[in-house]
């Protein structure tokens, strides 16, 4: 394997688990880094403790007082910078993730884009952080309405998208006017350091401690991250079952808290839709990623008078995946993340079969060259079902779909928000009816309804998240940078009287 671009990224054999603006000789333990394409050790990373979390939170502290009386527009110059930078290293950047993540070569670069798209969009927004001006009741008065810097934002991440999450927060952080401190998932830590150097080399000497990073365990860097005081945002992507931890703690020292948790998404496909455009989006919302994403489609609720002809159209796409390295071009599917994923490939399948599924694509480990033999590959995975299932309605992170009939977009939207989450959602349909019904208040009750297209894949221009146990976050595009600042009403008499509100007379 070719890993000469991680020189290119700054990546070292051994690297430093902290940065405060400068790379710490972090005290934690040593960490091998292990690509899931075959389980090789890359590099190693030597964890930060509390005392390190400790200094990187007090360095981006103090860069935030100073970085918060800067113009936006001079904050969004420096993103502008940033981007641009990205930009220059994308092709490194794609290969990273897919070293760590294991996803495919096009969706690393895909993600890597990311990153620069939502740098130019946050440049644009640093020149409308508008706030209101409100009509006053009371005689020459004025009413207005502030967005201020928040102040440190703690940023946690999944494998799953090293780097974009990060970006979608970081990037609307520091045009706000604030700090940041990520602690990566530790299956991805590389990504992680990479990012924060291509941003601290743009910021400098003077700026640098603005991205914070403390690569280190849950019960270290990751309790000191909630009880931290100097964080009033922690922005959490993962699992509902971390979101379970993290809400509570951070709201206990009355800190917000952005969840993006779990997802378990269903596409619709109605008597009319068009089957090959369904077929298409499915098999990438399914496939893509190895099923490991937070917007994978995880459900298909088809008419009964098109499920035969849909699942053998599934099946024959299925059937032309190929898996293997996913630095090989005309690969389709890569490995899960490591070998505790693909167990719960395992279970998942075997759950399905034993509650009435049958499958009828894949559903066992796949089968690879030697040179791969050290990473987590499985088949694709179809199962069809009478109707809902309780594995169903649990998100198994890896690529199995369940198929189930359908009468009625009544009946699909029904099951569609029969589980408990509420990500993502399509439908495929002719009908302009059906379709706004899908989108309606009455319709599916996700973050995300889509029409004619798939489950996965979102632009950064939308605000990303979701409903129920996906958290409610939003993150990205439209006005999710308010989650990043904070409100401030004015109001301001200049005038010689002093008239109350609503009318009160106080004394003489």
């Amino acid at each position: 394997m070719n890993l000469s671009f991680l020189k290119d990224l700054g990546i070292e054999k051994t690297n430093p688990g902290a940065f405060d603006g400068r790379w710490r000789k972090t005290g934690g333990d040593a960490l091998e880094v292990r690509t899931p394409i075959d389980g090789s050790v890359v590099a190693t990373v030597r964890l930060a403790n509390a005392s390190d979390y400790a200094a990187v939170s007090k360095a981006a502290h103090a860069a935030f007082l100073r970085w918060r009386e800067l113009p936006a527009p001079q904050r969004g110059e420096y993103v502008r910078r940033i981007g641009e930078a990205f930009r220059a290293k994308k092709d490194a950047l794609g290969k990273l993730v897919t070293l760590e993540a294991g996803k495919i070569l096009q969706e690393g670069l895909g993600e890597a884009q990311e990153c620069i798209d939502i740098a130019d969009f946050a440049v644009g927004l640093s020149r409308q952080l508008y706030g209101l001006t409100i009509a006053s009741e009371r005689h020459r008065h004025a009413m207005r309405e502030l967005w201020h810097p928040l102040g440190t934002v703690g940023i946690i991440t999944a494998f799953n998208f090293p780097i974009a999450v990060w970006a979608w927060n970081s990037m609307l952080a520091l045009v706000c006017g604030d700090a940041c401190l990520w602690k990566p998932s530790l299956k991805t830590p590389l990504c992680a350091i990479a990012m924060t150097k291509i941003a601290a080399d743009v910021l400098g000497k003077e700026w640098a401690p603005l991205v914070g990073l403390a690569i280190g365990p849950d019960l270290t860097v990751g309790s000191a991250m909630l009880d931290d005081p100097a964080l009033p945002l922690v922005s959490a992507t993962g699992s509902t079952r971390m979101g379970r931890i993290v809400g509570p703690r951070v709201a206990q020292r009355f800190g917000r808290t952005l969840l993006e948790l779990g997802g378990n998404n269903a596409i619709t496909v109605l008597a009319d839709a068009d089957l090959d455009l369904a077929t298409r989006a499915i098999v990438f919302g399914a496939v893509g990623t190895a099923g490991q994403r937070c917007t994978s489609t995880r459900r298909v609720l088809v008419h009964k008078k098109v499920q035969k002809q849909l699942v053998e159209r599934l099946v024959a796409a299925y059937g032309q995946c190929k898996i293997g390295d996913p630095l090989d071009k005309k690969t389709l599917v890569g490995p899960l993340v490591d070998e505790a994923a693909a167990n719960g490939f395992e279970h998942a399948v075997a759950s399905a079969e034993a509650q009435g599924g049958k499958i009828v694509c894949g559903g066992k480990r796949a089968r690879v060259g030697k040179n791969l033999a050290g990473g987590a590959y499985v088949q694709p995975t179809i199962v069809t079902c009478k109707g809902m299932i309780d594995i169903a309605r649990e998100e198994t992170f890896a690529p199995i779909l369940y198929v189930m009939p359908i009468e009625s977009i009544d009946d699909a939207i029904a099951i569609n928000n029969d589980v408990p989450q509420g990500l993502s959602s399509a439908v495929f349909t002719g009908s302009v009816r059906a379709a706004e019904q899908f989108v309606s208040a009455i319709g599916s009750d996700c973050g995300i309804a889509n029409v004619n297209i798939g489950t996965s894949g979102a632009e950064i221009g939308g605000a990303f998240g979701g409903e129920k146990e996906t958290g409610g976050g939003r993150e990205s595009g439209s006005d999710s940078w308010k989650a990043y600042m904070r409100r401030q009403t004015c109001t301001i008499n200049w005038g010689t009287e002093l008239p109350l509100a609503q009318g009160i007379e106080f004394g003489s």
